[in-house]
């Protein structure tokens, strides 16, 4: 990957020119959204004083159209700002990926579909709402890879008891591990013997609809994960010592959630974030290096898998 002063190099030589366009247009959308919002709750506070001076004690329900007037004005927000955050992702974000990877490509509508996030296995909810954007493409040496942004949910029950659900929001990664599996080999967080202790491994032993659980020998890469599989000797044969300490370390190094899974002749990877990554704060300048790093390392995590699991050393065949 790229050292810091090369990205400011980047940032100073090629990024700003376009940052100060951005800023243009974002200090016209901030003042045009703030007019929209001024004057919505104006006409909402106008309406309210008409209103409830005629509604006795009923008068609370005079406040709707305060709220309809501020929706509207959230709507009209949304337009103004639409434009400029595709903008900002076709000049800067894109950029930032070819810095990374000139063999990479970027699409900022474009996502992982979900037959193909529950091909993984990973994850046992089907959602009912998924979405997703910021598709990076291409190949990493010999590697070819894919990842995006996704935000997937399901909801239980109805009317004022529904509720949403997060099944996964992040980062999700796929390439090809240069091997056809026969079975399947799932690695998650490791949360119920953590908690619980040997009760936590013996609930672990106990979930049957993730296949078998896989006892490895390495403490460390156990204290993290937790792995279930269709084929014990392959499973140990897919996490050799090497790539499970690899995992460890890239666990240790981004401080998230990790799930990972080999199946077919790919290894997906799900990296869990609870913010959008990729997308400009309206409210805040664009000029700043700050945000320009946050973007470029959020990216450097995915494509950096890579190096991280070793993928581009070819130590089996396909068959």
């Amino acid at each position: 990957m790229k050292t810091l002063d090369e990205l400011k190099d980047f940032y100073k030589s090629t990024l700003m020119s376009d940052l100060r366009v951005l800023e243009q247009k974002r200090l016209a959308i901030v003042r045009n959204v703030t007019i929209a919002i001024v004057v919505s709750l104006c006409v909402g506070v106008v309406f309210f004083l008409l209103v409830s001076s005629g509604m006795g004690d009923i008068w609370p329900v005079a406040i709707l159209p305060v709220i309809l007037c501020l929706v509207i004005g959230g709507v009209i927000g949304h337009l103004l700002t639409r434009d400029y955050v595709m903008d900002f992702k076709l000049l800067i974000i894109e950029k930032i990926v070819r810095f990374i990877d000139e063999n990479l490509a970027y699409s900022p509508t474009r996502y992982i579909p979900k037959s193909t996030f529950m091909l993984s296995k990973i994850f046992t909810t089907k959602p009912n709402l998924y979405k997703g954007g910021d598709l990076v493409s291409g190949k990493v040496g010999a590697t070819r890879i894919q990842f995006s942004e996704l935000h997937a949910e399901y909801e239980s029950g109805s009317g004022k008891n529904r509720h949403r659900h997060t099944v996964f929001r992040g980062i999700f990664f796929m390439s090809d591990f240069n091997k056809d599996f026969k079975g399947q080999t799932v690695v998650l967080p490791d949360t119920a013997e953590k908690l619980f202790g040997r009760l936590g491994r013996k609930l672990q032993s106990m979930n049957v609809f993730r296949g078998e659980l896989i006892k490895l020998e390495d403490p460390e890469f156990e204290s993290h994960f937790v792995v279930y599989g269709s084929d014990q000797i392959e499973a140990r044969y897919i996490l050799s010592t090497s790539l499970m300490a690899r995992i460890s370390d890239f666990k240790k190094k981004t401080g998230r959630r990790i799930h990972l899974s080999f199946i077919g002749s790919m290894v997906f990877v799900a990296i869990s974030y609870a913010r959008n990554l990729f997308e400009p704060r309206v409210f805040r300048t664009v000029l700043d290096f700050e945000p320009v790093r946050q973007y470029y390392e959020d990216m450097a995590v995915a494509v950096g898998i890579v190096d991280d699991l070793n993928l581009n050393t070819r130590i089996w065949s396909k068959e």
